[in-house]
């Protein structure tokens, strides 16, 4: 069976070209996508306080602690459904699908994740401003001081928060892009070049031989 021309047509770009884009494709996306965070992430509003007793006291206002939950679970959602429309949009470029494709994926999406986390921490910082509760004037006559700080992009500060973050949808994309090629039915997943198939054969109709006797005849002739 002769391949169609689709199939024939050689992609305008490398493979190795093809796996760059992704990657600097998803980082620029995840920049974008850190500044939306930092413009849609609720700050927390807090209470720096002096009690009778002289001693300094930090609180948070009513349920604003939830807010720390709330930001940095957008972050992960910002990020998911990146994970989610990259796997299937990388899919879509037929001619490099593939091994090499999918690890761009993977790392452009870390890459996305990195971008995502420091741009909407940096923008955050520079809109509402960095807090140092210890510097803030406390008098006998002025005992409240109220602040509002900026949201946070990660659910704590240890490595392995940090590196899930980073990670986890890396893992998602990875995924969708693996189910995506179990769900191909073709060996070559239609890449280019594409494997070329064969119609398999029809086989012959078997016949039966006619069966003779000892005296040379068919049976029931005379």
């Amino acid at each position: 069976m002769s391949l169609s021309g689709e199939e024939q047509r050689a992609p305008r770009v490398s493979r190795g070209a093809a796996a760059g884009i992704v990657v600097l494709g998803l980082a620029a996306t995840g920049a974008v996508l850190g500044a939306v965070w930092a413009w849609l992430a609720p700050p927390v509003h807090t209470i720096v306080a002096l009690t009778r007793s002289g001693e300094r006291v930090d609180a948070y206002l009513g349920k604003e602690a939830d807010h720390l939950f709330v930001a940095s679970a957008m972050m992960i959602g910002l990020l998911t459904m990146l994970a989610v429309v990259s796997a299937v949009l990388v899919w879509q470029w037929r001619p490099h699908r593939g091994p090499v494709i999918a690890a761009a994926l993977w790392i452009g999406q870390v890459g996305a994740a990195a971008a995502a986390t420091s741009a909407g921490a940096a923008l955050a910082h520079w809109r509402y401003g960095a807090v140092d509760h210890q510097s803030i004037p406390l008098s006998q006559e002025n005992r409240i001081h109220y602040l509002t700080e900026a949201p946070s992009v990660f659910f704590g500060h240890t490595p392995f928060q940090i590196a899930a973050t980073l990670l986890l949808p890396a893992a998602l994309a990875a995924l969708v892009y693996a189910l995506l090629v179990v769900a191909t039915p073709r060996d070559d997943l239609g890449a280019w070049p594409a494997m070329e198939r064969h119609r398999l054969g029809v086989p012959a109709p078997i016949t039966t031989a006619p069966c003779f006797t000892a005296g040379g005849t068919e049976p029931g002739r005379p």
